[in-house]
């Protein structure tokens, strides 16, 4: 315990008087102490000057070298399946065109209802209603509905309703109710439901339509 307090003493006695005396002839511990704390003042300067940017830097060329090989690894990928995708655009392209085949032209739309009224006269059935509704125009085609009422017996109706999904157009029937009337004559209401695709201007107006509404929702946002 003594020989620390001597020592302790015998430190603080070189810090006395420093400030009458050149710094280069303090004593070594002053000296020691000063040296160290130049040195962090210097790391310290360092650090924030210039080695913090570094790191910011490194920091960041190490995540875009991720982003790199991740994009790398997905291209690769897709150059090696590029043959098996073209396939299956191929096959995709060859079913749109099926679909869009079955898919009357406005001008087409005369001939399809005449098609849907001749089929129901062709099985003996009587329309009590046969009315075109409004067109409901989609992203990517046009929905036209019909409300009809016909009234025959339960294998003419039925043989109908065949037929209606055997026409080379796309016909549905929705909303289908069955009515017995007098001597069991069937009275069915339904809508039918027949699809067309869009000419070039409704599908130009339908782009401008949602690009418009894109800027109404960005500019609400």
């Amino acid at each position: 315990m003594a020989d620390l307090k001597l020592l302790g003493a015998a430190l603080a006695q070189q810090f006395r008087g420093l400030g009458q005396r050149h710094p280069g002839q303090w004593p070594l511990a002053p000296r020691l102490l000063c040296g160290v704390g130049v040195m962090a003042a210097v790391v310290a300067l360092g650090y924030f000057a210039y080695w913090s940017g570094q790191f910011e830097e490194q920091e960041a060329a190490a995540q875009a070298e991720l982003k790199l090989r991740d994009e790398y690894t997905f291209k690769t990928n897709q150059a090696v399946n590029l043959e098996a995708l073209r396939r299956q655009k191929l096959q995709v392209d060859q079913y749109v065109e099926r679909l869009q085949k079955q898919l009357p032209s406005k001008a087409e739309m005369a001939a399809l209802l005449s098609d849907i009224n001749q089929a129901g006269l062709g099985r003996g059935l009587q329309f009590e209603l046969f009315k075109p509704g409004q067109v409901v125009v989609r992203d990517y085609y046009a929905e036209l509905p019909i409300d009809i009422k016909v009234s025959g017996s339960y294998h003419d109706i039925g043989a109908f309703a065949g037929d209606m999904a055997n026409l080379p157009r796309i016909v549905t029937l929705n909303n289908m109710s069955l009515a017995t009337g007098k001597d069991g004559v069937l009275t069915l209401d339904a809508v039918a439901k027949t699809f067309r695709y869009l000419d070039p201007e409704e599908v130009s107006a339908q782009r401008k339509a949602m690009a418009d509404k894109k800027k109404a929702e960005k500019k609400k946002s």
